[in-house]
């Protein structure tokens, strides 16, 4: 029996860009997984919560495609957009990753 597993498609990616003093400033831009592989991107977060992910490519013709899962169950349990909150039926309310990554 299959495991139900969070697929995200779209996340923050790492990237630079020119300060007005000069220089270099960090932002973070959405874009698809994809995307992010095809660009040589290193840096991920979770774009609902800013919480730390993990890349899961696909190991066989029958697996999920290409996507991200939250790296910490607490995460997903308090990420708008994470299964294990979508599953809760506590009434809880979302909130932003206790640990962002930034």
């Amino acid at each position: 029996m299959a495991t139900e597993r969070e697929m995200f498609l779209e996340c923050e990616v790492k990237r630079r860009r020119v300060r007005v003093g000069g220089g270099y400033e960090p932002f973070w831009k959405v874009k698809t997984i994809a995307d992010a592989i095809a660009d040589n991107d290193t840096e991920f977060r979770c774009k609902s919560c800013g919480g730390a992910v993990k890349v899961v490519k696909r190991r066989s013709p029958e697996g999920p495609a290409l996507h991200i899962e939250h790296k910490l169950k607490t995460d997903s349990e308090h990420c708008v957009d994470g299964l294990h909150f979508l599953k809760a039926t506590d009434g809880r309310t979302p909130r932003m990753s206790a640990t962002p990554v930034h």
